[in-house]
């Protein structure tokens, strides 16, 4: 260490002072001492402008919209039924101001806050001792990030105890009559296990499944949630202290930084807006917090009269991965650094917030800076009235379009702030401020590589940690620039534009960059051809409407071609029944090797087809990747004699392993997957929709169980679902024959709610627990609604309502009342990280756990249909000149390819709409192949 005279630390700090003193006048806030008491909540002296008032009803509708009766909470970010106790506050401290800002009345507010407390004083407790991290906030239930149900929990947060702690104390003073059952929460926590050493401590726990006490909190945040402990007689010393902090000069600043850094805690250091504001809003700047807050804005605008570039960071959610970022003045020893809570640098998706920019003008109403950046920001309204929204990044310009309490409960604050003559929501006496010097030789409180938490708690896209080594697959040479040629009817309205953004969110969080594949399900690293169509489809519709670039588009699209082209074909054939997404090899439906593969199914080579038919006829750029694909792929045995047949693998007594192939006979998708190939040329009259069906009597309908067929004997999977019918119906229409099948099975489901008041979308759906597969069935094994699993077993109480099937009705039939109630009753089951979960169980309401391709997919699908006019996805193609047709004119391919050149499907259109039908001039059965 280098010596310094005496002298110069004198000097240092006189010039420090002198700084300091300047920065207080330039941005002064005034701070009274005042009595607070519920008359002085009331006493608004400054009212809003009419135009502020347009910014605090816009603020609260976020609170309306996103409301749950049943426990009183709201959701922490729009339309997810999620929260932590950092967002509780928020609610409870936007409640105070929307009634004294006349949002609400008396009745409404008293409403929703005996509702909330209810609920909150009958929380389950992690640990018994404090509330967990996480909560549904539908539910009430214990959750994890991904807000899936755990009996244990996660931990909690001290931060976030601090944080609900200070809207207590607003709420027990502005509404005394409220006091009581306050004190009676907080003695019923165990606050004092949250304490340790004058510091504040949250809980985590760690993989053995122990209990982990981990210092929480850096400079800003430290302070601002110790303080919250402290109006309730807790003492936390060393959290309220500014030490151990250092000063680091950013653009010309002394901005003062938390001495532990990442490097030594495993915990972040980020300086952001946030917390000053916080402190300002509610507890009035003082000694020298209001010096740091005062340096933090001037380090923006010094950023803004350098670069030109408008700045006010701090943390936010962000509407795209990884979904919640910290927009720092500096952390971790990086000027502007934009991270994840786990230090992963983003800084392209740096953004100006909402908030800090409503927080620094009302906290510095005088500074031209500040007025500036409000400016940009003040207008940033949802267009639904679904709140404000989080900001606008600097890169693109564009609105960040996250919508969360956070952003709109702050702001309420804010404005609350403003109306009683900038005076702090809490008694400037209630806590106390330390005034201390800093230091540039502090020791860490916390043990390196220890986990940690800084600030409020980001809920995450759930990741493997598993993390083993996938296969590398470059993608095809680039195509010429991308295009499509599918024109929509009208554009998405906000609202739509959320739920396909949200169902994209499974394509984002499954993804396997280094192969182009995705999982079929977010919980298991495989995939099936038929969730690869399912992708396929979904990029389509994605691109359609305009919920990813046409970059990210082609970029997605060539990886997944050249994908597979890498694919092990079974028998030298075609593709296995399912591959690991890392290696690529072909495994069991239990993720089990299989070397040599299982065989192959008709089913999903006609998704694939169906899907690679449409991106040839939407985007033709890709028409000669597509062709070298399907011409690689041998069809000798899955088309025989107009009919489809898959090929299955069984082992012998005697160790031998012997391949079968048997006729497709599942109901819907037999007619699905023929129709697909028809696309191709391949003639499959008794395979494709016709002759007649059996049918079982449902709810007084003719439901058709099977088709009347002599080729086979076989009673494999008999039950029928909505599914297929819903699929088919999206991508080609409803012919007549379809439709006489599609009506008798949505009208069975529509009679049984009229009888019962059940909802029902009866659909095959994946969930999280045995047996993983389970089909709501309108009728299956001779029964009416049954729920079976892949073996035809009963599966008690595991009837789900399906939110895709809900979804696809609505698009097929938007002027049907029942199916208008199925999705309002499905539309709120997302996260916003990973996609639409598979919809809730009929007996309990509760969400069914789990996030599919297939779910995910069909709702993009419906999405995209509903604004082309409803017309079928599947569009006619114009290129009969292509790879494939040349190969299947030049004939003699020794590979199964139909015997003439001619689709044996077109689309036509009559009064009912238009369909895709069975081409019977050019069809004929085969007796032969090439």
């Amino acid at each position: 260490m280098i010596y310094k005279p005496p002298q110069q630390k004198v000097l240092r700090w006189i010039a420090l002072f002198l700084v300091g003193t300047f920065l207080q006048l330039l941005f002064y806030i005034p701070t009274p001492v005042l009595s607070q008491n519920s008359n002085s909540c009331s006493n608004i002296t400054a009212p809003l402008t009419s135009e502020e008032q347009t910014y605090a009803r816009a603020a609260w509708q976020y609170f309306v919209k996103n409301y749950q009766p049943a426990t009183g909470f709201t959701n922490s970010t729009g339309g997810y039924p999620s929260g932590t106790l950092w967002d509780m506050g928020n609610y409870l401290m936007a409640l105070n101001a929307a009634r004294w800002l006349n949002l609400t009345d008396q009745a409404d507010f008293d409403s929703r806050l005996n509702k909330f407390l209810t609920t909150l004083n009958s929380l389950k407790l992690f640990e018994d001792a404090l509330p967990n991290k996480v909560y549904n906030a539908a539910t009430a239930q214990m959750v994890d990030y991904g807000n899936n149900p755990l009996l244990r929990g996660i931990g909690w947060s001290a931060l976030d105890v601090g944080r609900i702690l200070a809207a207590f104390d607003v709420i027990r003073t502005c509404h005394p009559q409220y006091n009581e059952w306050l004190k009676g929460i907080v003695a019923k926590w165990q606050v004092a296990r949250s304490l340790k050493d004058g510091q504040l401590f949250g809980a985590t726990v760690l993989p053995d499944n122990k209990t982990l006490l981990v210092q929480e909190g850096r400079l800003g945040y430290e302070e601002y949630g110790a303080r919250g402990y402290q109006l309730w007689g807790f003492s936390a010393p060393k959290a309220i202290a500014l030490e151990p902090f250092k000063l680091v000069e950013i653009n010309g600043v002394q901005i003062p930084v938390d001495s532990r850094d990442f490097q030594s805690t495993n915990a972040n250091n980020y300086v952001v807006s946030e917390s000053y504001i916080l402190d300002g809003i509610e507890f009035g700047l003082q000694g020298e917090l209001a010096d740091f807050a005062a340096r933090v804005l001037d380090v923006q605008k010094r950023r803004f009269d350098t670069t030109g570039q408008l700045t006010a960071v701090t943390e936010d959610n962000i509407d795209q991965a990884p979904y919640f970022l910290y927009n720092t003045v500096y952390a971790n020893g990086v000027n502007w650094a934009t991270i994840t809570d786990s230090n992963q640098p983003y800084p392209q998706f740096r953004s100006i917030s909402t908030k800090a920019a409503f927080g620094w003008h009302y906290l510095f109403p005088d500074n031209a800076y500040a007025q500036k950046v409000f400016d940009a920001v003040k207008d940033l309204r949802s267009p639904d009235d679904g709140g404000y929204y989080a900001g606008i990044y600097e890169e693109s310009k564009q609105p960040n379009k996250a919508l969360t309490g956070n952003t709109n409960g702050l702001i309420l604050e804010i404005l609350y702030y403003k109306a009683r003559g900038n005076h702090p929501l809490i008694a400037s006496g209630s806590a106390s401020v330390s005034n201390s010097k800093p230091s540039v030789n502090a020791s860490p409180a916390t043990p390196a590589n220890q986990p940690n938490s800084t600030g409020k708690t980001a809920i995450a896209t759930p990741a493997d940690n598993s993390k083993p080594t996938e296969v590398a697959v470059a993608p095809i040479p680039p195509v010429d620039s991308p295009s499509s040629n599918l024109k929509l009817n009208r554009p998405l309205t906000v609202i739509e534009r959320r739920y396909a953004e949200a169902a994209w969110r499974y394509f984002q969080a499954n993804y396997h960059s280094k192969n182009g594949m995705i999982d079929d399900r977010s919980d298991f690293k495989g995939a099936t051809l038929w969730g690869l169509g399912n992708y396929l489809a979904a990029l389509h519709a994605a691109r359609s409407l305009d919920i990813i670039t046409p970059k990210e588009f082609d970029g997605r699209t060539r990886h997944l071609l050249a994908a597979l082209t890498k694919l092990p074909l079974f028998a030298g054939e075609l593709p296995s029944r399912s591959y690991d997404t890392r290696s690529l090899q072909p495994v069991d439906y239990g993720g089990n090797p299989v070397p040599e593969g299982n065989g192959w199914s008709a089913l999903d080579l006609g998704r694939m087809l169906a899907a690679l038919y449409n991106l040839k006829t939407c985007h033709p750029e890709y028409t000669a990747a597509v062709d070298k694909i399907v011409l690689d792929w041998s069809y000798l045995r899955v088309v025989r004699e107009g009919i489809l047949s898959s090929a299955t693998v069984t082992k012998e007594q005697d160790g031998r392993y012997l391949t079968r192939v048997n006729p497709e006979i599942r109901l819907g998708y037999e007619e699905y997957a023929a129709r697909a190939f028809q696309l191709w040329g391949f003639n499959l009259e008794r395979s494709a929709v016709g002759g007649e069906y059996q049918t079982a009597l449902v709810e007084g309908l003719k439901v058709p169980i099977q088709r009347h067929r002599t080729d086979t004997n076989s009673k494999v999977n008999q039950y029928t679902v909505s599914n297929p019918f819903v699929l088919y119906a999206l991508e080609f229409g409803l012919d007549p024959q379809m439709r006489s099948l599609f009506e008798p099975i949505f009208q069975a489901q529509a009679e049984r709610y009229r009888r019962t008041s059940t909802l029902t979308a009866s659909a095959t759906t994946l969930i999280d627990r045995k047996p993983y597969t389970v089909h709501s069935t309108i009728t299956g094994q001779g029964e009416p609604w049954a729920a079976l699993g892949d073996d035809g077993k009963p599966v008690a109480k595991g009837r789900l309502v399906s939110t895709a099937v809900a979804f696809a009705y609505n698009a097929l039939l938007p002027e049907n009342k029942y199916s208008q109630q199925l999705l309002q009753g499905t539309t709120d089951l997302y996260n916003p990280l990973a996609g639409f979960y598979e919809g809730f169980y009929e007996t309990t309401g509760k969400t069914a756990i789990g996030f599919t391709s297939d779910t995910n997919s069909i709702i993009l699908q419906s999405l995209l249909y509903s604004v082309t006019n409803r017309q079928p996805l599947i569009r006619p193609t114009t290129t009969t000149n292509s790879l494939w047709w040349q190969a299947v004119t030049e004939g003699n391919s020794g590979r199964g390819l139909p015997s003439t050149a001619t689709q044996q499907t077109k689309l036509i259109s009559d009064s009912s709409g238009s369909y895709w039908v069975s081409d019977s001039k050019n069809t004929h059965l085969v007796t032969g192949t090439k």
